[in-house]
């Protein structure tokens, strides 16, 4: 999370309608609902008038990050591992790099949705709207746990866009992708598609996770833009796709609109976002499992570890448990529970409905807030370790961070140096790179890094996802 937070006064726009759906009224959207559609023409109108009225509401975020660049040559603990010739010495140069991104106004007075990868760690952003004003723009919080941020500017005659319910939409919906891809010639481009899949989760993208996939297109640049659906409100901010070459294939990956629009609430009224804690570890519950259990299938999740002087071990939950109800709805998968347990208010009791021993009894908890993660270590890849990945890592610690060429930030992982001609390099793996999951499971840490990596051997199957630049790539190749 970028240490340049902005917070506003102005929070005092943020009404009860932003939380519960469209900031402000958005008569363009309704009168969509109601266009009758009786010809192939009509239909084709259709998608103009969508496009026209969701297009405006579209910016293109640019970013400059300031990095003090060392001279050519990598130095460290891994030159010799990889034969890579040392640094000499020199001071280097001071380098800018430019990074693009999309937005979404939310508010006539100026509040921007868009990805917290789009904008963290950089030090100056600005956006570009519709009718080609650029202006300054500035961080009032973000959330890297659903990599969400939210920017403000200060400008007058912006078009907010009406936001969605995402919970409402069914797989198979028409759906309109719009954002910045590649470069800032193709700005507020639109591409359609459908929702191929909804609640997709352990995609290793963010530590919250419950995307729309969708078959628009969507290309590097258009992170941050936005999903709509054919009443032209928000349903989703575009945030990565699953390719292996880098392009789109035909899989991208939305922040469903209700989630980032809590986050958006949130940021804007105290600069954080508080999550409900229940202090246990849940897993589903497989077909053996069940058996062993005696319950059935994909009904309810188990709880493993209960944490000590937790809200669930106050309110009596022991290891074993099986969770069938959450607050009246029923519980159907891990992933779904801890969504729902974090979009609790801290404070707020919620009602489970457990199985223990094959009796069902009812359980209220009052939920406390999930802390912050502690420091992280700033360890390196073991040479041992490197021999096998074809790779080598390190936190991006202040050291690293030099070398790199990039701004420090000890809670992420980078790709120190590639074995030439190994599997790694031959998958496109680089220096630089950042990993943010290993085997679909997210890497917010060295600490985590390791453990995603622990055991690995010749011959297994390695799949991160890793981000270069503005640009989010999955990459798979057996050791």
């Amino acid at each position: 999370m970028s240490s340049r937070r902005s917070r506003y006064a102005s929070i005092a726009i943020l009404s009860a309608g932003l939380v519960a759906g469209a900031p402000f009224p958005a008569p363009a959207a309704e009168s969509l609902k109601s266009q009758p559609v009786q010809s192939l023409a009509d239909l084709n109108q259709a998608f103009v008038r969508i496009a026209e009225t969701a297009t405006p509401s579209v910016v293109t975020i640019y970013t400059e990050t300031r990095i003090d660049r060392p001279s050519p040559f990598f130095s460290g603990p891994f030159a010799e591992l990889f034969n890579l010739p040392k640094q000499q010495g020199g001071n280097g140069a001071r380098e800018i790099r430019h990074g693009l991104g999309s937005g979404v106004i939310v508010t006539a007075d100026g509040y921007i949705l868009t990805n917290n990868h789009v904008i963290d760690g950089v030090d100056t952003i600005s956006i570009t709207t519709s009718d080609n004003r650029r202006i300054p723009a500035k961080v009032v919080g973000s959330d890297p746990r659903t990599d969400i941020a939210v920017l403000k500017v200060q400008a007058g005659g912006l078009k907010p866009i009406s936001i969605g319910d995402s919970d409402r939409l069914k797989v198979g919906e028409w759906v309109m992708a719009i954002g910045s891809p590649i470069r800032e010639s193709l700005a507020r481009t639109v591409t359609h598609g459908i929702v191929s899949a909804k609640g997709r989760a352990n995609v290793g993208l963010a530590e919250y996770e419950d995307f729309i996939q969708t078959d628009a297109a969507i290309n590097p640049g258009n992170s941050g833009g936005a999903l709509i659906n054919i009443n032209g409100e928000l349903v989703g901010i575009n945030t990565a796709i699953a390719s292996r070459t880098g392009g789109f294939e035909g899989v991208g990956f939305a922040v469903p609109s209700n989630m980032a629009n809590k986050v958006l609430t949130e940021l804007v009224k105290s600069g954080k976002v508080s999550r409900g804690y229940l202090g246990i570890t849940i897993q589903d519950i497989d077909e053996k499992l069940a058996r062993g259990l005696n319950v059935k299938e994909r009904e309810g999740v188990l709880v493993g570890t209960v944490v000590e002087r937790s809200p669930a071990a106050k309110a009596g939950i022991r290891t074993g448990d099986v969770i069938l109800e959450f607050n009246g709805r029923k519980v159907s998968s891990a992933v779904e529970l801890r969504n729902a347990i974090a979009v609790q208010s801290p404070g707020s009791t919620a009602n489970l409905v457990i199985n223990r021993d094959g009796a069902t009894r009812a359980l209220p908890v009052r939920l406390e807030e999930l802390a912050d993660k502690p420091g992280e270590t700033t360890e390196q890849t073991s040479k041992a370790e490197g021999s096998v990945l074809g790779f080598t890592a390190s936190a991006l610690d202040a050291k690293t961070a030099e070398q790199m060429q990039k701004k420090p930030d000890s809670r992420k992982v980078v790709v120190t140096a590639v074995l030439g001609m190994g599997p790694a390099d031959r998958a496109g793996l680089k220096p630089g790179d950042v990993i943010l999951s290993v085997d679909k499971k997210p890497v917010a840490s060295f600490t985590s890094f390791s453990e995603s990596i622990k055991g690995k051997k010749r011959g297994d199957l390695l799949l991160m996802l890793v981000e270069r630049g503005w640009s989010r790539v999955y990459l798979a190749f057996n050791l």
